[in-house]
């Protein structure tokens, strides 16, 4: 098993602010050691040779063209708004904003 360490488990939660009980440390610290066993195991397996996958299925582009149509004027895209100044929508100032 992968030398996983209840202190590593502590530290890595530590950075990322989540706060964990002493069992589920100790879960974690088994849980990590195993997954970074299957990532030693796939790391062995993984040789040179074998081509690198980014999908099991080829996959192509299905999307159409992207062709510039009819678009909406200001002014009809400013038609139902609830409001706007005229040329812009106007929306409720947020995060703290000063208007």
């Amino acid at each position: 098993m992968s030398e996983i360490t209840q202190e590593q488990v502590t530290h890595l939660a530590n950075l990322a602010r989540i706060a964990l009980t002493p069992e589920e440390i100790v879960s974690l610290t088994s849980e990590l050691g195993s997954i970074m066993d299957h990532v030693a195991t796939v790391t062995e397996v993984a040789t040179p040779d074998v081509p690198a996958t980014s999908h099991p299925i080829p996959l192509q582009n299905v999307f159409r063209d992207d062709v510039v149509g009819q678009t909406l004027t200001a002014e009809e895209a400013l038609a139902g708004a609830p409001d706007h100044d005229g040329s812009r929508f106007r929306v409720t100032a947020i995060l703290g904003e000063e208007q």
